[in-house]
């Protein structure tokens, strides 16, 4: 392998259903600010049936050259099919840097495609950024990500084979605003499938009922840790979020104990945030949930311990008990917002 040979960074777009899913939008402005760096161009793959017509979308979202493979073996997402379209994409354009979603599509995909190009993968990462390699001329992605259950954070490089890849779950990065004057190449690509290996296929879809509303996508959230207590608890706060236009959150502890359920759940296994304002109630702070949520923009802690590790993220502080003083909050935004 010629690592001269290797350059620009590449986007696994993800789509379900025909529907660009919020990830792909995410990683095309962190491979833009990976691609400023190094000076190249940030290529999107994009891959189902009936989508070229919004290869544009990806262009606008900060994409310099969309690949579309348009066909319909790959309608739906099955292992092999996408596996086989996006490995033959990466074999004939030898991208530096290839990120994708860790999403299960993502982290179904990525290992697999990691295996057939005998190449490095680093997965659930929280930050990318490229440094100089020790070879003078090349530059290393560096890609970082919890590990030992959260405890520190480690910083993973891959410097002798090509290319870098990187799994980045959904809310960790920033996704840039839509440029409708930005120009860019869409490109199509046919795959060769070897058709023999597909043996598994989909024989039905069965949608789960989505009653709860999905915290990545929530500008304001409440959020309870153990200090809630109970389901009275987390009334409270549903009040509290109402009344701001929010949504309820929660730690892994009030999930564990039955009181929330996981799809609400922010953390290293739960779903990474990035509100406008997280209010944080009861939650003592541990580093695998300040993982999923300590890129908000404004986050206001409630806890009767001073020394809590989430007041060491927090915008504004508050040293109390939130069973009074979410009540108090709620009311007092209610006289505010009826004047």
């Amino acid at each position: 392998m010629d690592k001269k040979d290797y350059k620009n960074v590449f986007v696994f777009a993800e789509q379900r259903e025909g529907v660009i899913q919020p990830v792909a939008f995410e990683l095309l402005g962190k491979a833009r600010d990976l691609a400023d760096v190094l000076g190249e161009k940030v290529v999107a793959m994009f891959l189902g049936y009936g989508i070229k017509n919004q290869a544009q979308t990806l262009i606008e979202m900060g994409a310099d050259e969309v690949i579309v493979v348009d066909t319909p073996e790959l309608k739906d997402y099955l292992s092999e099919q996408y596996s086989q379209a996006v490995y033959q994409i990466i074999d004939a354009r030898k991208p530096s840097i290839v990120l994708y979603g860790a999403t299960t599509i993502g982290r179904d995909m990525a290992p697999r495609l990691a295996c057939r190009l005998r190449a490095g993968l680093t997965a659930d990462c929280t930050k990318l950024e490229v440094k100089p390699a020790q070879e003078e001329g090349f530059m290393d992605l560096h890609s970082t990500r919890p590990a030992f259950g959260g405890n520190l954070m480690a910083t993973i490089v891959c410097p002798n084979t090509r290319p870098q890849m990187s799994t980045v779950r959904p809310g960790v990065m920033q996704k840039r605003e839509r440029d409708a004057a930005r120009q860019g190449v869409v490109t199509d690509f046919a795959p060769n499938f070897d058709t023999s290996k597909f043996r598994v296929r989909l024989v039905e879809t069965i949608k789960a009922d989505k009653s709860v509303a999905d915290i990545s996508e929530a500008k304001i959230l409440v959020s309870g840790g153990r200090g809630v207590h109970d389901k009275e608890g987390f009334n409270k706060l549903q009040a509290l979020a109402d009344q701001l236009g929010g949504q309820v959150a929660s730690s892994r502890a009030m999930v564990d104990n039955g009181v929330m359920p996981h799809e609400c759940q922010v953390g290293q296994t739960g779903k990474t945030v990035r509100p406008n304002l997280y209010i944080a109630c009861g939650i003592s702070g541990a580093i695998q949930h300040l993982a999923g949520m300590e890129e908000s923009d404004l986050i206001v802690a409630i806890n009767k311990d001073k020394f809590a590790p989430i007041f060491s993220v927090a915008d504004l502080g508050i040293v109390g008990d939130l069973h009074k003083i979410v009540p108090m909050l709620t009311e007092r935004l209610k006289k505010e917002m009826a004047e």
